[in-house]
């Protein structure tokens, strides 16, 4: 079991998984934070400003910091992370990076979690090297606390899989910013749009996840021959628009992956 959990650099991210861990009922003396830009930890969370103030009780760590920051940053850090998992939100910096900048872990593994953590609705993606069994149970259990914990066999799809679950979100909620923006422009007035674009997206989202059928049969149960439905569909799919621009999207965050581990 991990008893503390040392979270480095809470920022949005960090931020979030904290906060849905105390949302599911971790107690919060469980976790502390080593941040000299935070403001206030959450009640009953400890908060140190500099590494020698970390009296060194934990079991593990989250790196929560930027990617960029890892050549800068991991020296300092090592002796936090001697003989203690190291789990790793660094987008693109891979597990031989990551066992490279913290050659003292007993392991390493890298975590992507959305911004869904908040509120427990997160997929969260694990890969890992060097866990033992029970380690490797603990890891999964923590982080399964975040809304659904799964963990990759091959450590080559992890950028693609941050930019579909990691990164999705983003898409997501830019899609609905259009969608409402799309019937602005038809006439609608905003309020109104952004309101209706929001619930469709949360109703259609929740029935997806409750329902055995997929989401390209729902779309076409939605959509009736010949009716308004199918008239909007046919333009999402003419010539695979819609999924021929998603495709670009991920490939070009997956790259981004690609790029941040070459520059760290």
């Amino acid at each position: 079991m991990i008893n503390l959990l040392l979270i480095i650099g809470c920022g949005n991210m960090g931020g979030a998984m904290l906060a849905g861990w105390l949302a599911a009922g971790e107690d919060p003396a469980r976790f502390a934070v080593l941040d000299p830009a935070l403001v206030e930890a959450p009640e009953g969370v400890a908060l140190y400003r500099n590494a020698a103030e970390v009296p060194g009780v934990h079991d593990a760590v989250l790196l929560g910091f930027k990617p960029q920051q890892l050549g800068a940053l991991g020296p300092g850090l090592l002796g936090l992370t001697e003989g203690r998992t190291a789990f790793s939100l660094l987008a693109g910096i891979t597990l031989d990076q990551l066992a490279a900048a913290f050659p003292d872990a007993d392991g390493h593994v890298r975590v992507m979690p959305n911004l869904a953590a908040r509120i427990n609705k997160s997929p969260v993606i694990l890969a890992e090297r060097g866990l033992g069994a029970d380690s490797r149970d603990a890891t999964f259990a923590l982080f399964d606390r975040l809304g659904s914990a799964v963990w990759l066999g091959d450590e080559a799809q992890f950028d693609l899989v941050t930019a579909l679950a990691g990164s999705g979100p983003g898409f997501v909620y830019r899609f609905i910013d259009a969608l409402a923006g799309a019937a602005i422009d038809l006439g609608l007035d905003e309020p109104t749009a952004a309101a209706l674009a929001l619930a469709t997206v949360e109703g259609a989202a929740a029935l997806a996840a409750a329902s055995d059928a997929s989401p390209a049969t729902l779309a076409d149960r939605v959509a009736s021959p010949g009716g308004m439905t199918r008239e909007g569909l046919n333009v999402l799919d003419d010539k695979a628009a819609l999924r021929g621009l998603l495709t670009a999207t991920l490939a070009a965050t997956r790259d981004k992956g690609a790029a941040l581990s070459r520059t760290s």
